[in-house]
């Protein structure tokens, strides 16, 4: 019988957690396209002028207009603004991890890592404050550094519930295991009155 293979090591936070990264096929392949078209139909026209033949009529069409029309032209600076709106935009995707709705656990491996999504958490937590009594209803919004919880309290004195509420809130938020807990805000207020 051939022996036990020896059980991983658990180190907690071994391995920084980061933010998980968007794969953004779609701008990129919407780029890439426009991209290889715009530069296979120049570089045929090069090749065919290179070769004697006279260039295309959009081409000529077009550097006559860059010859004669002027740089303070309208038309010039509001395609000069979204040549550039376009880059800046493009450059964001690229330099941003981009899933922000997925919160980051606790690493305790270094090739496995894991995420929550943000409506998980706030439906997680939901439910741990709806078990405290004296709550009739409850709203969470999770966000990436605060947990805001709204709770309605039909009996009990609000302290009270207030109290339990952050002691359940902020065990639900740390048995999560996310990387970085966010912090919590918890409201309580009675029902409106009926009237």
């Amino acid at each position: 019988m051939p022996p036990a293979p020896p059980a991983r090591e658990e180190r907690p936070d071994a391995v920084p957690a980061r933010r998980f990264w968007a794969v953004r096929r779609v701008p990129a392949g919407l780029v890439a396209l426009i991209l290889l078209g715009a530069t296979g139909l120049l570089l045929y026209d090069v090749a065919a002028v290179r070769a004697g033949h006279s260039a295309m009529q959009w081409r000529r069409d077009l550097a006559d207009d860059l010859a004669t029309t002027p740089l303070d032209n309208a038309w010039v600076q509001a395609g000069a603004a979204l040549a550039v709106l376009l880059g800046v935009w493009l450059l964001v995707l690229a330099a941003t991890p981009g899933l922000r709705a997925v919160l980051p656990m606790r690493r305790r491996h270094a090739d496995v890592c894991a995420g929550l999504d943000r409506d998980a958490v706030a439906l997680i937590l939901r439910d741990r404050a709806m078990e405290v009594s004296g709550v009739q209803s409850a709203r969470v919004k999770a966000r990436r550094r605060r947990v805001a919880v709204r709770a309605v309290s039909h009996f009990r004195e609000l302290d009270e519930v207030r109290a339990d509420l952050d002691t359940v809130v902020a065990t639900g938020i740390e048995e999560l295991g996310l990387a970085r807990p966010p912090a919590a805000t918890v409201r309580v207020t009675r029902p409106p009155k009926k009237g």
